[in-house]
């Protein structure tokens, strides 16, 4: 699927120019060329000049990969984490039984007797 950048909401587009420029930003204060960035993350300088641009047409595994290669994958993992997602949490909330009955005994069986 194309993704034309007109079609992405206003938050979302600013949320990867964000991350775009933090891994601009990171690559430049490792001191690593985006050449050698790219041949680590196996993909073309331009693939990640685009990434460095927040383009959302480039695929979530090139953004993954630079930030392997930049030493920042370990909260990616995190993104969506459902201990984080307040929307979700609340939903839950909201599906609680409003009361909750114990439960009545149940009776005791008879045994079997020998005879």
């Amino acid at each position: 699927m194309l993704i034309v950048k007109g079609d992405i909401p206003i938050p979302l587009k600013r949320a990867l120019r964000k991350l775009g420029q933090d891994i601009r930003d990171a690559r430049r204060r490792r001191r690593m060329p985006v050449a050698l960035v790219a041949e680590r993350a196996s993909m073309s300088r331009v693939t990640l000049g685009k990434i460095e641009k927040g383009d959302p047409g480039v695929s979530l595994g090139n953004y993954a990969m630079t930030l392997f290669v930049l030493g920042l994958s370990d909260r990616l993992a995190d993104l969506a984490d459902v201990r984080a997602d307040a929307i979700g949490l609340e939903l839950d909330g909201e599906r609680l039984p409003e009361r909750i009955r114990q439960s009545s005994p149940k009776p005791k069986r008879k045994g079997k007797t020998d005879g």
